[in-house]
């Protein structure tokens, strides 16, 4: 974990997140939290980082997503050198132990 980034509002958003039951609950809270762009900026960086865990390469996840080789190889260093919180979810989604 990012000693740096630990605070206590951090925390609260984490939180406030772990309240969250269901998409439905998810789009309302992250549409009053975050821009539109935000949005589609976290969303996409998590297809890529996907993408990258079932071993599609650059040129591809770049014609599917629209994301820059910059953005990939940002994610996909976090997925190398990371917390590995990308695998977690990921792992947790293919098991069904997310929640709806």
């Amino acid at each position: 974990m990012n000693s740096k980034l630990k605070n206590p509002s951090v925390d609260l958003l984490f939180k406030a997140i772990l309240t969250l039951k269901n998409v439905d609950e998810c789009y309302a809270f992250f549409e009053d939290l975050c821009t539109v762009q935000e949005l589609r900026a976290m969303s996409q960086r998590l297809l890529v980082a996907h993408m990258l865990s079932t071993k599609k390469v650059y040129s591809d996840i770049v014609a599917e997503t629209g994301a820059s080789t910059a953005t990939i190889s940002r994610v996909n260093r976090s997925l190398h050198y990371g917390c590995d919180g990308y695998q977690l979810v990921f792992q947790r989604l293919q098991d069904g132990t997310g929640r709806e």
